[in-house]
């Protein structure tokens, strides 16, 4: 979605009590008003088969650029005022008429000759437009998030393109006619092929004090009704404060100790406010609804014991900072991607699958097919139509400027 031309004039102001909205009340504008339509219109804007990462999506981010470049040298947008926040279709406040230019200027709302103080049809598709673009929940509401992120200047903006069409050229020489793609800042995945994305699925990625590393490897196995070992910087972090406030946590969990002999450990007989000897044992859970690996773990080569799989908690999936993991990926829909990477072994298919996790049955099963796997770090990214999409720099890798990574 293109900011309006530098040269642009923005449209007069027409208060509420001078226009014809004075005809109608609240509830009218509200029936009128098609709020699934704006959103299916926002999501379409996003919805394509276009990879966020490829040569196809450098060449667009430099379109973008160019776009961007005259708009800011003119002054950017305007400032989104505070009394903003909360506004929503069939408000009437002063601070819509500031909201509509700023959603005008981004191309978020279409142009219009004149705009009132009411959020009326244009104002709520344009919003939904601009949350369906910066990747936050669609509800046509100037929502905490909504208004932070209207609050960006157009230069950060502007800086974002400029740093993320590096990035986008210097990994897309690195691409394979088929591959994975992890985009933390958008905690999303695609799976890619022939140039085009055959699957998109949300994800939650790890939070900033435990960063998802930014790798590049290829999927070897799929592990089926994991059991899940619990990571010994967990039992240090986590596990052992969990034990203190909660003795039967473990029980709760499913979770089993053992000793180095394989001898399982009564939580009992554990001194858990001495961590170091908490850390000297191995914990297990056991597999099923409640395992923190879900119904799957989709491994890969790294140092950093990091992979994919699937998670109890899907609540997390339907939030708009997804930052929540202490490193590893847990992928919304895992069972579609499981088909993905295993449909080159022959003998699988998306009910094979289904049944296999419903079964709750360990299964380990090799992929005859490596599909490599990127995870990456894009905060600004175009597709053809011209849509501009931003997310926030979680990890301060914007801040640094950084273009590469270290693998």
């Amino acid at each position: 979605m293109a900011v309006s031309g530098a040269a642009l004039a923005m449209p007069s102001v027409v208060r509420a009590q001078d226009s014809f909205w004075d005809m109608f009340d609240r509830d009218r504008v509200l029936r009128n008003v098609d709020q699934n339509g704006n959103t299916a219109a926002a999501q379409a804007l996003i919805a394509t088969n276009e990879p966020i990462l490829s040569y196809d999506t450098a060449y667009n981010l430099q379109l973008a650029i160019s776009q961007y470049e005259p708009f800011v040298a003119a002054g950017g947008w305007e400032e989104t005022p505070q009394e903003a926040y909360g506004l929503k279709l069939g408000e009437s406040r002063k601070a819509a008429i500031a909201l509509k230019r700023r959603l005008i200027s981004s191309g978020d709302m279409a142009m219009v000759e004149s705009v009132s103080d009411m959020i009326d049809a244009p104002a709520d598709a344009g919003i939904r437009a601009f949350q369906a673009r910066h990747g936050l929940v669609v509800n046509g509401q100037v929502d905490e998030a909504t208004w932070y992120a209207l609050s960006v200047p157009a230069q950060t903006r502007l800086n974002q393109l400029y740093l993320n069409a590096q990035r986008v050229q210097t990994m897309a020489a690195n691409l394979s006619e088929r591959y994975v793609v992890v985009n933390i800042p958008a905690a999303t995945i695609e799976a890619v092929a022939g140039g085009m994305v055959e699957q998109r699925h949300t994800a939650v990625v790890g939070r900033v004090d435990r960063a998802t590393p930014i790798m590049a490897s290829k999927v070897s196995q799929i592990n089926f009704n994991p059991y899940w070992h619990v990571p010994k910087s967990l039992v240090e972090r986590d596990l052992t404060k969990y034990m203190q406030e909660n003795p039967n946590y473990l029980a709760e969990q499913n979770i089993h100790i053992y000793d180095g002999s394989g001898n399982e450990i009564s939580p009992a007989t554990i001194d858990w406010t001495n961590i170091g000897n908490a850390v000297n044992y191995m914990y297990r859970q056991e597999p099923g609804a409640a395992n923190s690996m879900g119904h799957c773990k989709i491994n890969f080569y790294n140092p950093y014991d990091c992979y994919l799989h699937d998670t109890p908690s899907k609540a997390l999936f339907g939030e708009n900072a997804r930052f929540h993991s202490s490193g590893c990926v847990r992928v919304e829909g895992v069972n579609q991607l499981v088909n993905w990477l295993l449909r080159d072994n022959g003998d699988w298919d998306q009910n094979k699958v289904d049944m296999t996790f419903e079964s709750l049955q360990r299964l380990d099963v090799e992929c005859k097919a490596r599909v490599p796997l990127h995870t990456t770090y894009i905060t600004a990214w175009a597709n053809k139509q011209g849509t501009v999409s931003f997310r926030d720099d979680v990890y301060q890798f914007d801040a640094q400027g950084k273009v590469t990574f270290e693998a």
